[in-house]
């Protein structure tokens, strides 16, 4: 009995390093097989336009999250009854469903000949092959994360320091402002870096709605496609080096403030 006790953190760390190398191992190989002399050119010639559009559209869906995801996640953390539970499930169905699957119901209802999209061009609006598409897009494979996020970051804070605040005469805003959001940030950070990867990275959906304008994702595509899998490796290591940096310095933030 003794010796397999020995034994256990030994095949853990086995398991844990060969875990951590299957999944490092095929980036390493991304960088062994760059062509390093030319990446620049390709960045410049056909990576800016893509790269623009990508953090665009991006900086669209997050602002649209924040502003409906944040108050939604409150809702459900504190929420009591049926409908708010039934709302959790609900938000289950884009987290989990295929991205290209999502694709598809975007064309059936923001399409020309969906309901949403016959409404939206009596405004001049098209959710095929423009910003707007992206968007939505980008909005469906993200805006879950972030609201699970939100409503964990907020429902690990104890209700009686809301209490407390609202029985020494704080306004409920201010409460929220100085005591809340405060309290749920590092959880709420995470929910945010981990929305900006999504939504950068989004590609299953938004090769459905539109092909155009390229973004990052769908560029690489046309590259692997269009020239072979070289072509496509410094496209992939650009949306790889934009796309890394916030939800990596987010989780290294967050070990730092809860240490």
């Amino acid at each position: 009995m003794m010796k397999k006790l020995r034994l256990a953190p030994s095949v853990a760390i086995l398991a844990g390093w060969l875990c951590t190398a299957f999944l490092i191992l095929p980036f390493v190989s991304l960088l062994l097989h760059l062509s390093w002399r030319n990446i620049w050119s390709v960045w410049i010639e056909s990576g800016g336009t893509p790269l623009f559009y990508s953090l665009w559209s991006t900086a669209i869906s997050l602002c649209v999250t924040l502003l409906f995801g944040t108050p939604l996640g409150w809702y459900l953390a504190r929420g009591q009854g049926i409908l708010w539970k039934a709302i959790e499930i609900l938000l289950l169905i884009p987290l989990l469903m295929p991205p290209l699957v999502i694709g598809l119901l975007l064309v059936y209802f923001y399409g020309p000949y969906g309901i949403m999209g016959h409404l939206l061009t009596h405004f001049g609006l098209s959710a095929t092959n423009t910003i707007l598409a992206v968007v939505l897009a980008q909005l469906y494979e993200s805006v879950p994360y972030y609201v699970f996020a939100a409503q964990a970051a907020f429902s690990q804070i104890d209700i009686k320091f809301e209490r407390i605040s609202l029985s020494l005469g704080v306004s409920p805003w201010q409460t929220l402002r100085r005591v809340i959001f405060p309290l749920a940030r590092p959880g709420l950070l995470i929910g945010f870096a981990m929305a900006f990867a999504r939504a950068i990275g989004a590609f299953g959906a938004v090769i459905v709605v539109a092909y155009y304008p390229n973004t990052l994702p769908v560029s690489i595509w046309i590259a692997l496609e269009e020239q072979g899998l070289p072509s496509a490796l410094p496209l992939a290591l650009l949306l790889i080096l934009v796309a890394l940096p916030l939800p990596l310095a987010t989780v290294l933030w967050r070990r730092v403030h809860h240490d």
